[in-house]
């Protein structure tokens, strides 16, 4: 008899065979991308030394301030917009995009677009 499986847990396995391949290094940090039912968060980190750079999420008052929906995907387009920003302030234009196991639709995919027109390129 099969087991059924969360949402969640069928997103993590996703994520982790993903993972498998996707390393962020020093020149080319990872754009970690998640997606709550209330918010949108992004990351750059440095793989290597295990180290958040640049962070952007709807959590954050100047993010937020504006927005009808801290869950929609005009809220992923501003953090993925200012994450981007943030990097290019850091020096970092270049990244590896990881999607975290979910589609690249709807939100994730304004969030990669967003950054993408800020200047990241990935």
């Amino acid at each position: 008899m099969a087991v059924l499986k969360s949402r969640n847990q069928l997103r993590v396995r996703r994520h982790a065979r993903i993972r498998k391949e996707l390393v962020g290094t020093a020149q080319r940090p990872r754009l970690s991308v998640f997606r709550s039912l209330h918010h949108v968060y992004a990351q750059v980190i440095d793989d290597a030394t295990g180290q958040t750079l640049v962070a952007a999420s709807t959590r954050e008052k100047n993010v937020a301030n504006g927005l009808a929906s801290r869950s929609s995907a005009a809220a992923a387009q501003r953090v993925g917009t200012i994450v981007a920003e943030r990097a290019k302030e850091k020096g970092i234009s270049r990244v590896v995009f990881d999607r975290g196991g979910y589609k690249y639709h709807g939100r994730i995919k304004a969030l990669a677009d967003a950054a993408r027109s800020a200047g990241l390129e990935f």
